[in-house]
């Protein structure tokens, strides 16, 4: 039988779109491992691994070179990719600091410094290609399971 497979990245958030991820599971997963390879999901596996995804679903603003590189390198790896939650989506609320005064830039410029953050917080569109998006903060959880459902679909894995 033809499974779906998917990864779960997640970068600069709260990761509260992983908790509700999480919880979708604990509700389908019976019925998911029958149709879904779930290939990288760090809340599920030791390690996370990139190779081929159908579907690479992707939680968090990028705050830094490493975090451009990685994600690109996921990008590469599948055919579509979801921006999931609204620092993905939008870069916010994690890119708040782009708009901060110039004392408060330098109040924290330390930490960009000692965290090998880049100057500016970015949106996942900023960087790749994205080819659907779950807003919300956390994610709309009707709006994960329709895009779930559609690329279930556009795969040929249910009719």
């Amino acid at each position: 039988m033809k499974k779906l497979s998917i990864g779960w990245f997640s970068f600069s958030c709260c990761e509260d779109s992983t908790i509700i991820f999480t919880e979708l599971l604990n509700d389908h997963y019976k019925e998911w491992k029958q149709i879904i390879d779930f290939r990288s999901i760090l809340v599920m596996q030791r390690k996370e691994s990139l190779h081929s995804f159908d579907v690479a679903f992707v939680e968090g603003a990028i705050t830094s070179k490493e975090q451009e590189k990685k994600l690109k390198q996921i990008r590469s790896v599948s055919k579509k990719l979801v921006a999931i939650g609204n620092c993905a989506c939008s870069g916010f609320p994690s890119g708040q600091r782009n708009d901060f005064d110039p004392a408060k830039q330098d109040e924290i410029a330390f930490l960009l410094v000692r965290f090998a953050y880049a100057e500016r917080v970015q949106k996942l569109a900023d960087i790749v290609t994205v080819d659907d998006y779950v807003s919300g903060c956390p994610m709309n959880e009707q709006g994960f399971l329709t895009i779930l459902n559609k690329y279930l679909k556009e795969f040929g894995v249910i009719a």
